[in-house]
């Protein structure tokens, strides 16, 4: 998630199906036959990630795995017991996208039951690059490079938490999900939406009849989701991300089920103050390069992060990460539009000015 909003006050971290933080571990129930479970995460800016099981006549759904790491797992099996299950009632996972704390833990428990799991196509490129044993270079080098962040590239290796054998954990999805979908999930009708923005392939699952949007990363209660954190590079995530935005928005008001965070009221409100947020964050990036700033990584470090308007020095090292790409994304949506233009530098960094005034 981008640091731009971080979670707030406590108050705001409280769940309505649980009354508690959202990250107490247990088997919340959300809606009739559907319960939250919060798993851990062994990062310290997000704290859990909500997987979502629906009950039905052959089986569970779940929206969503988990982390393939062993305190995930245990806490996975102790609340499907809560509820009277274990793994091998599980019948499909609908995954939202490919990162590893949605991904990796219903994978191998697909592997182990038989359970289903289906995944956006969007990231098979992402999925591919992962896989192929000639490429050993992180992708995320060269995107820092662009933004030029060039110190933060050097120590990039050494930010991201790994499992013991990331690849394994990581095969191929059973099913590829391509476009917009109708699915039946043991009597409910829900539609699959390719919400592309987050990452390529992400999808949000809405029950409009029970009026529940599951939002997966997409659209999330206190925080802003990163845009285009994936392996294979995508040159306008933002543009992307905004188009799923109405996509959303133009369903009815549904209760959000986020992946992380707190359940909330209405997808409608949400959506309209990430729309709000993005609109200000481009009008301050541009800002930022007419008042001097040339690199996504220059204008970082003149915008406000976190709710607490931090400057950008006072980020964590991951934090700074997503800012580079972040800002990266607002400056490249700008030039895409003709409202910045973009130069590229023979090391790969990108730079971008302000147009020149045209003289008739």
């Amino acid at each position: 998630m981008t640091p731009d909003a971080q979670a707030g006050q406590t108050s705001r971290q409280i769940s309505p199906d649980s009354g508690v933080l959202w990250t107490e571990p247990g088997a919340w129930q959300v809606a009739a036959g559907v319960h939250r479970i919060p798993l851990p995460l062994p990062m310290d800016g997000l704290r859990a990630v909500n997987v979502y099981v629906l009950e039905t006549e052959q089986g569970l759904v779940l929206v969503d795995g988990g982390w393939a790491i062993p305190e995930s797992r245990s806490l996975f099996e102790s609340s499907l017991k809560q509820l009277g299950y274990g793994p091998r009632d599980i019948r499909r996972f609908l995954v939202t996208h490919m990162h590893r704390d949605h991904y990796t833990q219903a994978w191998v428990v697909g592997q182990e039951t038989g359970a289903e799991v289906s995944l956006g196509l969007g990231d098979k490129a992402s999925m591919d690059l992962m896989h192929d044993e000639a490429l050993r270079i992180d992708p995320n080098l060269a995107r820092l490079v662009a933004a030029g962040a060039l110190d933060l590239a050097e120590g990039w290796r050494q930010m991201m938490p790994r499992e013991e054998r990331p690849v394994d954990n990581y095969g191929m999805p059973d099913v590829w999900l391509d476009q917009d979908l109708v699915l039946d999930v043991g009597g409910r009708t829900i539609d699959a939406l390719a919400t592309p923005g987050h990452t390529q392939g992400h999808y949000v699952y809405a029950d409009t009849a029970g009026g529940l949007l599951f939002a997966g990363d997409h659209v999330l209660p206190t925080i802003t989701p990163s845009i285009g954190f994936e392996p294979a590079w995508v040159e306008n995530p933002l543009r992307d991300f905004l188009d799923s935005l109405a996509k959303v928005r133009a369903l009815p008001d549904l209760q959000l089920l986020p992946a992380h965070g707190p359940v909330a009221a209405s997808s409608h409100a949400r959506v309209d103050e990430l729309v709000a947020h993005h609109d200000d964050r481009l009008k301050l990036c541009r800002e930022a390069v007419a008042g001097g700033a040339r690199t996504a990584w220059d204008v970082a470090g003149e915008l406000p992060w976190t709710r607490h308007n931090r400057d950008r020095s006072a980020l964590g090292p991951f934090d700074a990460v997503l800012a580079a790409f972040e800002t990266l994304a607002h400056l490249e949506l700008m030039a895409l539009t003709g409202e910045l233009v973009r130069t590229d530098l023979s090391d790969g960094t990108r730079e971008y000015s302000v147009p020149a005034l045209s003289v008739d």
